[in-house]
């Protein structure tokens, strides 16, 4: 976890949240996300057979439906080497292109910290 040290304590709320999620629902990826105003909003994938969305899409689903209208960052806790394009897009139409997406593996070491582009 030495890379996550760098981070500002924001960011590594978000992954501690999204990696206690994981964890604790014991799903696929968890995800967390931050709004403008700063609240936090945590999720796991969702694999229902009518429905399936990755943790960050859920994440995200949950902040616009909590009434945010902006995310300051994400981040998503997966076995995964590279974001998904529908969770960059997730993350795009609500926080913009600029906003932050920290991918971070199960352990909590962070691989990547891209813009939503």
């Amino acid at each position: 976890m030495s890379e996550i040290t760098e981070l500002d304590p924001e960011d590594k709320k978000i992954i501690t949240l999204a990696r206690s999620v994981r964890a604790r629902n014991g799903v696929a990826e968890g995800a967390a996300v931050r709004d403008e105003t700063g609240r936090t909003y945590t999720a796991g994938s969702v694999a229902l057979e009518s429905l399936r969305l990755s943790a960050l899409q859920t994440a995200v689903a949950m902040a616009v439906a909590s009434g945010a209208k902006g995310l300051e960052a994400a981040a998503v806790v997966t076995e995964a080497d590279t974001p998904a394009e529908a969770d960059l897009a997730a993350v795009r139409d609500l926080g913009g292109a600029g906003t932050p997406l920290l991918l971070a593996g199960p352990d909590g070491t962070l691989r990547s910290r891209t813009g939503a582009r």
